[in-house]
């Protein structure tokens, strides 16, 4: 008896956002389950308003957003359900303790609290924090906030893993161990869409690649894919973004 093929993880058909111009311009992007899949733009380009959408945060004005098989926009809750989002700007509760939060948030997911207290011990030990359990988050700085956030955000073993810009304020460490933990999430079959400036991270991290600019995906594929594309055997992803966006018209 054949196996039914996995549902994508994500499809977005003719997402649009429009604020004092088009952010989001009928874009189509599809990630297979259980891939790293590198979102890249530069500023502006559309990246966090898409993202945002994706995550249920931000209506779209139109177009579709499926997540591993469900309506996204008809049923939003069961959506999240199955999502983690965590942004640039790590907001969590400056007055708990990291397992304190984990285990708040895990609560309104509605998880077994044994469980839930296992798993955050697990994700704040494989992210550096192991010693910090008990200390308050208002005395961390900002790269350990960023990390709690992320813990937080994974503590209900989401399957679609949506970062922007995760390793922003983070050092050497601490971007280590932030990258170690969703490899080790995408080998256990989840998926991770993340935006990153670091084009070095997206080069040796991602299966696949977008670019993004003026809402609209301009080019995608493996790094290798993307060399032919262009024509360039052997150049750089750096190289090879700038020459794609500085010939695209990018708002400012």
């Amino acid at each position: 008896m054949s196996q039914q093929p996995l549902p994508f993880a994500l499809e977005v058909r003719g997402l649009t956002k429009v604020f004092d111009r088009p952010a989001v311009d009928a874009l189509d992007l599809t990630v297979r389950a259980g891939e790293f899949y590198a979102l890249l733009g530069p500023n502006g380009a559309g990246k966090t308003t898409t993202l945002r959408m994706v995550a249920g945060l931000l209506r779209p004005d139109a177009g579709s957003v499926r997540v591993l098989g469900i309506d996204a926009l008809a049923d939003p809750v069961a959506a999240k359900q199955i999502t983690a989002w965590v942004s640039d700007e790590p907001m969590i509760y400056d007055k708990l303790t990291p397992l304190e939060y984990l285990e708040f948030v895990a609560g309104l997911w509605g998880c077994d609290p044994v469980i839930a207290e296992g798993a955050a011990r697990d994700l704040l030990a494989s992210l550096g924090l192991g010693a910090h359990l008990q200390q308050r988050c208002e005395g961390f700085s900002n790269g350990m906030r960023q990390k709690v956030a992320l813990a937080g955000a994974l503590v209900h073993e989401p399957r679609l893993i949506i970062l922007d810009e995760p390793l922003t304020g983070l050092d050497a460490v601490s971007a280590r161990h932030v990258k170690g933990l969703l490899q080790a999430r995408v080998q256990a079959g989840c998926t991770v869409i993340m935006t990153t400036h670091i084009l070095e991270v997206a080069e040796r991290m991602a299966d696949r690649i977008g670019v993004i600019a003026s809402g609209r995906l301009i080019a995608e594929g493996t790094l290798a894919e993307l060399r032919q594309q262009n024509g360039q055997g052997d150049t750089s992803l750096e190289d090879m973004f700038v020459a794609l966006v500085e010939s695209e018209p990018v708002a400012a």
